[in-house]
């Protein structure tokens, strides 16, 4: 099925499905650095439905804590509420050492531009009353982790 996107653009939701399934079959790969590489390109269809369990795994990976930080860094770089929802999923349930990492990645996302940071911390507020209890407990986390950054640049 072909969805209109805008002007001229054109989504292929079975290709979509595909490369999801693909980067699926990557992420559960042995290999940390494809486990990594899936982690970083399912990030771009963190809102499909299809890719939120290998993501939320992704984040929370067993083995390697680089798979953590790339996965979770590639989310946040959406700066939107579905790449901010998984991770604050993650955040809700992850060890010291997960967290440690993922606020890592959310250090050099958003310590740059204030306008991000406000943006984060909106949605982290709006999804603190999220229905689901580890989406709130996860956004009251992310966003006492936002509200240390200092970012460097500020709008006018």
């Amino acid at each position: 099925m072909t969805g209109i996107l805008g002007a001229g653009e054109f989504v292929d939701e079975g290709l979509r499905r595909a490369v999801v399934i693909a980067l699926g079959d990557l992420g559960r790969s042995d290999d940390w650095g494809d486990r990594a590489d899936a982690g970083h390109g399912l990030a771009a269809f963190a809102e499909m439905q299809e890719a939120a369990e290998l993501l939320l795994k992704l984040v929370l990976d067993p083995d390697d804590t680089f798979v953590t930080r790339q996965t979770a860094e590639a989310l946040l770089r959406r700066k939107d509420k579905a790449g901010l929802t998984t991770v604050a999923s993650a955040l809700a349930v992850a060890d010291d050492n997960h967290a440690d990492w993922i606020h890592t990645a959310t250090v050099d996302v958003f310590s740059v531009f204030s306008d991000d940071l406000d943006e984060a911390l909106r949605l982290c507020e709006e999804m603190s009353g999220d229905a689901d209890d580890r989406v709130a407990r996860g956004a009251r986390l992310l966003q006492a982790s936002l509200a240390e950054i200092e970012p460097i640049l500020r709008s006018s």
